[in-house]
């Protein structure tokens, strides 16, 4: 409807422009036969056309039979019998034009318009071009339903999941994984972050649990001491023992919050270093010389073997790295055994490694002793204290230097700690 109505000005002047054609065809064919008479000539060009025609003498009488009258106003007949083209012109709805006819000097108006009766069998065809346009919008519509629903179809499972993941629940199987357009490279990174956020929510349950543990083991053993420092039945020795038990247990709780503390302040994204050049080969033996009474203890052999060397760092922050791998040599290497220190100076990097001739670890636990309270199983024992978050405080100072700590062991052997720095750190 809306093009018919477009184009509705162009067809009847494609149409008028016919009309005025075949008018000129008929009056030249005319005078190339003058002798006819005019009448019967044009009549017979009105049997063998598609249009109707009407032939109007001075008067403006028609004469010519036709099966149609042609109502045409006697104001236009004259105007074309002056000389003047009549167009813009209806005849019962169907454009109508009008050409001057001159014959031996008399005027006619000769007025063309289409055949109502082939117009209307043309019309009658109408329903089944109609037909056809209704079978191909509903086939059109269906073929675009199918299309959107293999479109919309995976927006849909892709906004399940993510109400899914809100609530909590980070399934991702029904998703198109294995399309190669944009919606399946949507569905893919969409999976992978369900997987990431899930390994999250994972870590986050696993940290809360491990805090609640390592906070409730020595709240229930200050507890129940205090309980039994009530009864005046003690003696001294088991009094004194009772307080020392609980002065220990405290300072676990003290020592479990600073690191907690530690931890989420190197976490922040914003958390600013005091860089600072010193000597690294003067911390690593302060740290030795602090630590003096933990591997005197034991009697442990220290192998110091340090280059001179100025890093650019900071001290603080590193003094807490080498404390840490230290603390944890000493702790995890028997008595009599071997801890040895060593530091150098490649092209562009500061490599320390910290080896101990200790129990080692599993091979399956390496890639989880820097995350938050892991333990080594053979360190489970109530001889061996610590809450598991040594290490990830000493991977996080190492990734805000922008460097690499690597770990090497065989059990029952030892373990060796290798730190890797830039020479330069700005």
């Amino acid at each position: 409807m809306v093009s018919t109505w477009m184009f509705q000005g162009q067809k009847n002047q494609f149409i008028e422009d016919a009309l005025l054609k075949d008018g000129k065809n008929i009056i030249e064919a005319y005078q190339s036969n003058p002798s006819a008479e005019v009448g019967p000539f044009v009549q017979s060009f009105s049997g063998l056309s598609i249009y109707s025609i009407q032939l109007y003498d001075t008067a403006g009488k028609p004469l010519l039979k036709e099966n149609e009258p042609m109502h045409v106003e006697q104001s236009t007949i004259k105007k074309v019998l002056d000389g003047s083209i009549a167009r813009n012109l209806y005849a019962n709805g169907l454009p109508m034009v009008g050409v001057p006819f001159v014959v031996k000097g008399d005027s006619y108006a000769l007025f063309l318009t289409l055949d109502q009766q082939t117009v209307k069998q043309e019309q009658a065809s109408m329903p089944w071009v109609h037909a056809v346009y209704i079978l191909i919008l509903f086939i059109g519509s269906f073929l675009i339903l199918i299309a959107a629903r293999y479109v919309v179809n995976p927006i849909v499972q892709l906004t399940a999941a993510t109400k899914r993941m809100a609530k909590g629940t980070f399934d991702s199987a029904s998703l198109p994984l294995h399309r190669r357009d944009e919606i399946g490279q949507l569905s893919v990174s969409y999976h992978e972050m369900a997987q990431e956020l899930a390994k999250l929510d994972q870590m986050r349950q696993d940290f809360v649990s491990s805090v609640s543990h390592e906070i409730q083991s020595p709240l229930t053993s200050i507890v129940g001491f205090t309980k039994a420092l009530k009864h005046k039945k003690l003696s001294e020795e088991s009094r004194l023992r009772y307080l020392t038990i609980i002065e220990e247990e405290s300072e676990r709780l003290s020592r479990l919050g600073q690191n907690l503390l530690q931890l989420s302040y190197l976490q922040q994204e914003q958390h600013p270093l005091k860089i600072t050049a010193y000597r690294l080969d003067e911390q690593l033996r302060k740290v030795v010389i602090t630590l003096e009474p933990l591997w005197a203890e034991k009697e442990i052999h220290m192998d110091v073997d340090l280059e001179a060397i100025t890093v650019h760092a900071d001290k603080d922050q590193l003094d807490q790295v080498w404390i840490n791998l230290l603390h944890n040599a000493i702790k995890f290497t028997a008595p009599q055994g071997t801890i040895r220190i060593q530091s150098m100076e490649k092209a562009h990097h500061h490599i320390i490694t910290v080896t101990d001739s200790g129990i080692g670890i599993p091979e399956e636990e390496r890639s989880h002793i820097f995350e938050p309270f892991h333990k080594v199983d053979k360190a489970r024992s109530s001889s061996v204290k610590g809450n598991g978050l040594g290490l990830s405080i000493v991977k996080q100072i190492i990734d805000l230097h922008q460097g690499e700590i690597q770990v090497s062991s065989n059990l029952g052997i030892g373990t060796a700690f290798t730190v890797t720095l830039p020479r330069k750190n700005q």
